[in-house]
């Protein structure tokens, strides 16, 4: 018996719910955890699936086929959706400093020093905030239109780690058309 593509994908929501909103639950705590890699596999063996592809064959393509977010994607987003949904929560440099620079709307990092601070979510989320390109975090304060452009950037890219997302300003040019 054969499904289509869209067959498949509800089987994956509905059939995979479970293993979907297993993935999802607090995944700004476990989502860069060496775990978190296990859950990623199992992510592309299901898209395989669904695509009915052979195990060497990169998933990325098909990510943004399906318009679903591989996991790492799924934790720079929930982790930018915490920082915009908790905004107080956050300090901009221009609070701490009335000098306009070229920082002074991002976040503040604390000037903790600890690696166990450093590996924790709240310097995570801050960290990934600064390295989101400018033309979204300018439209932070309009939740409905950040969430949608986002979603947008990150299923364009597809990351398969928190690596790439660091990179990426590093070696292209991005300019985000916001719809």
């Amino acid at each position: 018996m054969y499904l289509s593509n869209d067959a498949l994908k509800m089987v994956y929501y509905a059939f995979f719910f479970f293993f979907c909103s297993v993935m999802s639950y607090g995944l700004i705590f476990w989502g860069n955890s060496t775990h978190s890699k296990c859950v990623f596999k199992l992510q592309k063996r299901a898209i395989r699936i669904i695509m009915g592809t052979r195990n060497n064959v990169s998933c990325r393509e098909f990510f943004k086929l399906l318009i679903i977010l591989p996991l790492p994607a799924q934790y720079i987003y929930s982790l930018l959706m915490f920082v915009v949904n908790n905004r107080n929560l956050f300090l901009d440099n221009v609070e701490l400093h009335t000098i306009k620079t070229r920082n002074s709307y991002n976040l503040h990092p604390s000037l903790a020093h600890l690696t166990k601070y450093q590996k924790g979510v709240h310097y995570a989320e801050i960290r990934v905030f600064i390295h989101l390109p400018t033309s979204i975090k300018s439209i932070a304060n309009e939740t409905k239109m950040f969430k949608k452009t986002l979603k947008k950037f990150l299923l364009e890219n597809s990351f398969y780690s928190i690596d790439e997302y660091f990179n990426l300003k590093k070696y292209s040019i991005f300019q985000i058309v916001i719809i």
